[in-house]
């Protein structure tokens, strides 16, 4: 793959990057699973998956298809031979919207109370344009992630009362939880919510169902179907209505969570504002306004999650939040990058995927392995723990690098 041409301080060493490559692909076969039958709380799936991390040193496992991670780790597995593996991580969570009327968290009976962030939509278009899938196959897909849209995020009562608020949604848990529909939200902890997220309309989520809408105002396009396709398209000219009449902070140029409950903007800066450049939500004036504010995420390793550091602890108890400041996550940068893109900023998509691409570079010379998260603070330094301990070899980091390594980095030869 072609390098793109611009300027970007980050320095990336052929053989370093080579070696790490290497790694990444040797890595798949040690967190690829098959689950044909329910055992214990694990549910069965009908196709092998990849589980985030195969890290046998510590006590925390995970052996779970998750739903969000699964699109990330698919971005990284472009390779022709991995083909069936990425159809059948898709096909495994429509399996799960089919037998629970929701996709879980993961393949657990204990995450069939909560979802994570849609990414469905995303992913049949992911498989349909690598794989050249036919327009029949994207039409039975698309039906299915339309079930998930009506059954789960626009449905307005409990078990599933995500509906909330002049036609936005949150995200929720059947126990009726703030800290469980936090998790849900798949920024487990975060700042963002105060500890109230059942209160508050994610921006990021109904970037996400923006997404969804026009995602399916497209596959109307390619299934000849003109006046579904313009339905779809004034719903979501409805939903960034909404958006950004609530999130939209015209002094500040900046799209904030809104807590419905007391009518008003949250004040957490988050790189959550950036999925409405990545969806196509955001104006042109508003991306502007967004990569100008990119600086105050911009530290020595990359972009931290949120801008500042906690000064109240207190607030959140025990709970350590690990997506906050200093933390970075490369469905992050994945996220920002291809919004960055979207609207023409190369140059600036380059200079943050070099970034990242040298932290996590940095840290493979010193480990031998990648991690779930980092510290862009402090690269060298350990990252924020969360409610669960660090883990290595994680499958989104290693899928973002690969994907972000060939598309920025300099191209390796043999």
């Amino acid at each position: 793959m072609q390098f793109i041409n611009g300027h970007s301080d980050a320095k990336l060493d052929e053989p370093q990057l080579k070696k790490a490559l290497s790694y990444i692909d040797g890595y798949w076969p040690e967190v690829t699973r098959s689950q044909k039958s329910d055992k214990d709380t694990l549910i069965k799936l009908p196709h092998p998956y990849v589980v985030p991390t195969a890290n046998k040193e510590v006590d925390f496992r995970f052996d779970e298809e998750y739903y969000w991670d699964s699109f990330f780790i698919a971005v990284g597995l472009n390779e022709a031979k991995h083909q069936s593996l990425v159809e059948g991580m898709l096909d495994n969570l429509i399996y799960l919207l089919k037998r629970f009327g929701m996709v879980p968290t993961a393949n657990r009976m204990y995450f069939t109370s909560r979802t994570q962030p849609p990414f469905l939509t995303s992913f049949i278009f992911l498989v349909y344009e690598r794989y050249g899938k036919s327009s029949k196959w994207l039409g039975e897909h698309i039906e299915a992630a339309k079930d998930e849209y009506h059954r789960v995020w626009m449905y307005d009562k409990h078990p599933r009362w995500h509906l909330v608020h002049r036609g936005l949604s949150r995200y929720y848990d059947v126990n009726m939880l703030h800290d469980l529909a936090e998790a849900a939200s798949g920024w487990d902890m975060t700042p963002r919510f105060e500890r109230k997220c059942l209160d508050y309309l994610p921006i990021d989520l109904n970037c996400l169902l923006y997404k969804y809408e026009m995602d399916f105002a497209r596959a109307a396009d390619i299934l000849g179907d003109p006046s579904e396709a313009n339905a779809w398209r004034s719903k979501a000219a409805q939903r960034r209505e909404a958006v950004n009449e609530l999130m939209w902070a015209k002094v500040r140029g900046f799209f904030f969570d809104y807590n419905y409950q007391k009518k008003e903007k949250g004040t957490v800066w988050s790189l959550a504002a950036y999925y409405a450049m990545w969806s196509g939500l955001a104006s042109h004036e508003q991306a502007a306004r967004l990569v100008s504010a990119l600086s105050n995420f911009e530290k020595a390793g990359g972009l931290v999650a949120t801008t500042r550091p906690l000064i109240d602890m207190t607030m959140f108890g025990s709970l350590k939040t690990q997506w906050a400041y200093p933390n970075g996550w490369a469905p992050l940068h994945y996220l920002v990058c291809g919004g960055l893109e979207r609207y023409g900023y190369n140059t600036e998509a380059e200079k943050t995927a070099r970034k990242w691409l040298k932290t996590n570079l940095d840290w493979f010379e010193k480990k031998g392995e990648f991690i779930e998260k980092y510290n862009m603070v402090n690269p060298r330094k350990m990252p924020i723990a969360g409610v669960y301990p660090t883990q290595s070899g994680f499958g989104w980091t290693n899928a973002i690098f690969r994907y972000l390594a060939l598309k920025y980095g300099p191209e390796v030869s043999g």
